[in-house]
């Protein structure tokens, strides 16, 4: 089972809280660091010093690591345009050497759009824009050198494009695509995607969603050669005692715009068995979600108790 660590910045969290984070979770052994890409916090705590944004603190973290795979889960298609994100994220993986990966989703918090004037246009067009996006940014990837790319859709155009720079990763950096959509959400994984991430959800609500992926890859014909890797989101808040994991689930008890999610609360051992129920139904990666990124402690217990668990 493959291990990364969650966070979610936007509750709070400098340019140097992350850093330090993202260091020590590289010593610890950790396969990846993912961020979210939002631009306010959910609930009524409007998380100082504020908001910074996914790509230039990944960019940053490129350049202040060494190992450790970093990524968004997910990008927001309502933030950035298709091209100049493609230009970004290779620009990102050459100062990685290699270790970024794209997470892609359709957005949903309204607030976060009005408060900073980005557009919010009705969830089918958003996830049409989506579609879009994920079509052009793999077309620009996967052009061959000295080609040029052009794509005419309803959102976006792109006239005689140089499909430059490209990534370290060829064709491209692995890209997630993550969410509930009963619907689109499978589709797209199929059609584009090298990851499909369901976030934080029981297991029996993942293994459904799995289960459409798979069909959605069968009913758009995804080439057998290229298989799509299954993951699962998880919101931790581990304890060496009852009352050690009380203390650090104390956040996920306030209100916040987040739906409803399944965490693990309590010892190590309770992660390693939710751990090991989803993979049984097909997960091969795992995304924690480390509610306090300031707890390094929660990650070293992590790494000394589940770990070495998981082969």
């Amino acid at each position: 089972m493959r291990v990364c660590l969650f966070t979610e910045p936007h509750r709070g969290a400098t340019y140097d809280d992350q850093l330090r984070f993202v260091r020590h979770a590289e010593q610890a052994g950790f396969e990846g660091f993912l961020r979210a890409d939002h631009y306010q916090s959910m609930g009524a705590d409007v998380g100082l010093p504020g908001p910074t944004d996914a790509w230039i603190t990944l960019a940053g973290l490129a350049r202040e690591t060494s190992s450790i795979r970093l990524g968004t889960l997910v990008n927001s298609a309502t933030f950035r345009l298709p091209g100049p994100l493609a230009i970004m994220v290779a620009q990102v993986d050459a100062m990685s050497g290699g270790r970024v990966e794209l997470g892609m989703g359709a957005g949903w918090l309204e607030r976060e759009h009005t408060s900073y004037g980005i557009p919010f246009p009705p969830l089918g067009e958003r996830f049409d824009r989506l579609a879009e996006q994920l079509a052009v940014i793999t077309g620009l990837w996967s052009t061959p050198d000295g080609a040029r790319f052009g794509f005419d859709g309803k959102h976006y155009q792109l006239l005689d494009a140089p499909a430059l720079p490209k990534p370290v990763q060829r064709p491209g950096p692995p890209i997630i695509v993550g969410g509930r959509g009963p619907r689109r959400t499978p589709e797209l994984a199929a059609r584009y995607a090298d990851e499909f991430n369901m976030p934080f959800k029981t297991v029996a609500e993942t293994a459904t969603a799995f289960d459409r992926v798979r069909q959605a890859c069968q009913t758009y014909g995804r080439p057998a050669d290229r298989p799509l890797t299954l993951s699962a989101g998880v919101v931790v808040a581990l304890g060496r005692t009852d009352a050690e994991a009380r203390h650090r689930a104390a956040p996920l008890h306030v209100p916040s715009a987040l739906p409803p999610e399944d965490p693990v609360v309590g010892p190590p051992e309770a992660l390693v068995q939710r751990i090991g129920e989803l993979a049984e139904v097909g997960a091969s990666r795992v995304h924690l979600r480390i509610i306090d990124m300031s707890d390094l402690a929660h990650v070293d217990l992590i790494a000394e108790r589940v770990l070495p668990l998981l082969g």
